[in-house]
């Protein structure tokens, strides 16, 4: 019999991982991917807990540690840049706001793209336009004109995605209130390895990251109930962004002046909540199904893990349903947990007022202490997301 087949949208991590299992399963894997090629750009992501033994079954987790990023710990700076805490990097899977596993995005879909592509067909520069499906298939069309069926289409792509909203037009956001801009910048002498996070009040923040490529990951978070800044035009946007972090301090004139030509990405933090992760022959995984935005700390690994989890359903069954089911039933409290913020998150870490400022930096403080870190616990609770709250399934007998 002739092998199913599967397109899988989407060529960043929950894409090709999904694509790699699949056709270890026997499936016949086509990817697509809207962008020309793969994208080298992207902030320091990391992978923790389960993810990480999904890395680890695939053979990619010593690689993926030799390409990271070098990040020595986090630092929170207050008023001035003072130093209010510091969180050297963890020495195990899941702990800490730093991982032992930190790696730029593009660096990770690079490893997973270079680990699937003798197996998987992947056409770049496309996107699909249409999707129509029946009992024993679905047809798609795409934008290049191109047609074809598939048995099983998988949308692995972001919070905004296209094919979405072909198949669940009522998907709802909820917004966080919060809004970040990308972007990198020369590195200087004075910069570290460590990530640094100001806390500059007013709601508003700036992160300095450091990466493995001579260059420093910027980003500055503002809180807001404005909505709809990233649908604007760039100008309208960098103006924004100009405007909220106007005399914030310590070195956010620096990031503010590369916006006059880095590229930046801006995004306005939402989490998608879905009652359903799969419609006849179609599937949804990752950021498309249940985006718990950056502030989670854990849509990296929820990405991995629900990809490995979809695979290893589809692999045990014949029948799709049954096996889109039981993606479901596994995934769906873990994912619960990853969107289940710690109350006040993310405006507690982004103060606006010097009461809320103060505040924030004595529960650093504590949370760092010594103390707490013998007692065991205090700081855990605050800075490690529950990426060690998921058994990953059995990979399927042959």
């Amino acid at each position: 019999m002739p092998s199913p087949t599967v397109l899988v949208s989407g060529a960043s991590i929950a894409g090709p991982t999904t694509a790699s299992w699949l056709a270890r399963a026997g499936y016949e894997v086509t990817v697509v991917e809207r962008f020309a090629a793969l994208r080298d750009d992207g902030q320091n992501i990391d992978v923790r807990g389960a993810a990480r033994e999904v890395l680890r079954r695939m053979g990619l987790e010593d690689a993926a540690l030799a390409a990271g990023t070098g990040e020595q710990g986090t630092v929170f700076l207050g008023e001035g840049g003072r130093e209010l805490a510091r969180f050297p990097a963890s020495t195990d899977d899941t702990s800490g706001p730093t991982a032992e596993m930190e790696i730029l995005r593009g660096r990770l879909g690079e490893l997973l793209h270079d680990h699937t592509r003798d197996a998987v067909r992947y056409l770049f520069d496309d996107q699909i336009a249409g999707l129509a499906q029946d009992l024993d298939g679905v047809d798609v069309s795409f934008a290049s004109g191109r047609e074809e069926r598939f048995d099983l289409v998988v949308l692995a792509e972001g919070v905004g995605s296209r094919s979405r909203d072909l198949v669940f037009p009522a998907a709802s956001r909820e917004y966080l209130g919060m809004v970040i801009a990308y972007l990198t910048i020369p590195r200087q002498d004075d910069d570290t390895d460590w990530w640094r996070w100001y806390v500059a009040g007013r709601g508003r923040g700036v992160n300095l990251r450091p990466d493995d490529v001579g260059t420093i990951r910027a980003s500055l978070n503002v809180v807001t109930e404005t909505r709809g800044l990233d649908d604007q035009p760039r100008e309208v946007q960098v103006a924004s962004l100009r405007r909220a972090f106007a005399g914030a301090g310590w070195q956010t004139d620096r990031v503010l002046a590369a916006l006059d030509d880095a590229p930046f990405y801006l995004e306005d933090l939402a989490q998608v909540h879905l009652d359903s992760w799969s419609t006849g022959r179609i599937a949804l995984v990752g950021d498309a199904a249940w985006c718990a935005t950056p502030v989670s700390g854990i849509g990296t690994t929820l990405a991995l893990t629900g990809a490995y989890t979809l695979a290893a359903a589809l692999a045990g069954t014949t029948d799709h349903r049954a096996a889109f089911v039981e993606y479901e039933q596994r995934m769906r409290p873990f994912v619960d947990k990853g969107q289940s913020l710690p109350p006040g998150v993310p405006q507690v870490a982004n103060p606006r007022t010097e009461l809320g400022r103060r505040a924030f930096g004595a529960v650093l403080r504590v949370a760092a202490s010594p103390l707490a870190a013998k007692v065991g616990g205090v700081a855990g609770r605050f800075t490690t997301p529950p990426a060690d709250k998921y058994e990953l399934p059995a990979w399927p007998a042959a």
